[in-house]
């Protein structure tokens, strides 16, 4: 028993030290930040864990500085700051919040989008200031359930499209119901649009979310809505998907996140070197395009709330070598079965 007391006061002397040299490189200067950023975003620490998230919120306090630094002198096209994820690594927030589970498109149950012959598309096109847009969505701190978000992100349109209501429909059910996807743990969204074709798909209103995973509990006297087939856009055609975007509304997309300038993202125009268009691990909804004079982009709404980006939102460079796979695994629900092959 002596030298397991021994053990444990040299481990606590150990942890203790190093928890001590790890404040003393602090910057003083950043306390009162530091304190007012705990503050806004509910933060609270075990003693042990404190100086640790600490030192990664300073990390991530100078990459935002060196970053911002750049795009004044123009070698960005978008701002980072600190957000809800200030104290958070890269793999950390990956771990946590990108969810989508990147796997070929089942093309047995989603069929080809062909965009209309001869139409000559609009220069500009933003859903979300016609109604076809749910408010933005938090999935919360410890749920990777980005694609159920995408999912109904899409559904919430073309239900608006078919019948001018506006309903906010059940990740939560998605979340607990999709057995071909894992919930908290990720999945696809081809897969729960299928499941909303066979099974339909509850209200957020009936059916709340929890941002954990729970027992299915649909209840078909809920149902709000189904959808008659899914729909894929062609494959890295960013054409395409603008067409789609054009002619059907918001579009269900999946990107490479895997980047500290995107979950550190504050606004303008997302361009990041290093982004791949194949590595895919976060879905999120294509709401419109637009250009400036910094180039064109698409218009993507997130599910991190609105403390993200731009309320929520941002602007991902278009046509510029499909940036971050934005259009490798596009998709939308069919709610017309006289639209559908089968």
């Amino acid at each position: 028993m002596p030298i397991m007391r021994c053990s444990l006061f040299v481990d606590w002397v150990l942890v203790s030290m190093l928890a001590a040299a790890t404040v003393s490189t602090f910057d003083s200067t950043l306390d009162e930040a530091w304190i007012n950023w705990k503050s806004l975003h509910g933060k609270q620490y075990k003693m042990a864990e404190e100086a640790y998230r600490r030192a990664l919120w300073e990390d991530n306090v100078r990459y935002i500085e060196r970053h911002n630094m750049e795009y004044a002198m123009g070698k960005h096209t978008f701002t980072v700051g600190l957000n809800q994820f200030g104290d958070l690594t890269t793999e950390e927030f990956n771990q946590r919040f990108n969810g989508f589970k990147e796997k070929e498109i089942d093309h047995t149950v989603c069929e080809l989008f062909a965009a209309a012959n001869h139409v000559k598309l609009p220069q500009r096109v933003d859903w979300s200031t016609k109604g076809f847009v749910t408010k933005v969505k938090n999935q919360g701190q410890t749920c990777g359930s980005c694609w159920a978000f995408s999912a109904t992100g899409s559904l919430e349109g073309q239900l608006f499209k078919r019948t001018g209501k506006l309903i906010s429909l059940s990740e939560q059910n998605l979340v607990d119901c999709d057995r071909k996807s894992c919930g908290c743990c990720g999945g696809h969204v081809d897969t729960a649009l299928e499941y909303v074709k066979q099974n339909g798909i509850c209200s957020e209103f009936s059916y709340p979310y929890t941002a954990k995973n729970g027992k299915c509990h649909f209840n078909r006297s809920d149902i709000v809505t189904r959808c008659a087939c899914v729909k894929c856009i062609q494959q890295n055609s960013e054409h395409q998907l603008a067409a789609a975007v054009a002619q059907v509304g918001p579009i269900s997309v999946a990107i490479d996140a895997n980047h500290t300038s995107f979950h550190l993202y504050k606004s303008g125009i997302y361009y990041e070197p290093n982004c791949s268009s194949t590595r895919l691990n976060h879905a999120m909804l294509v709401v419109g395009y637009q250009y400036d004079q910094q180039g064109n982009y698409w218009i993507v709404k997130n599910s991190h709330g609105t403390g993200w980006g731009m309320k929520g939102y941002m602007k991902m460079a278009k046509d510029r070598g499909n940036h971050c796979g934005i259009a490798r695994l596009a998709l939308y629900p069919e709610m017309e079965s006289s639209k559908c092959q089968r």
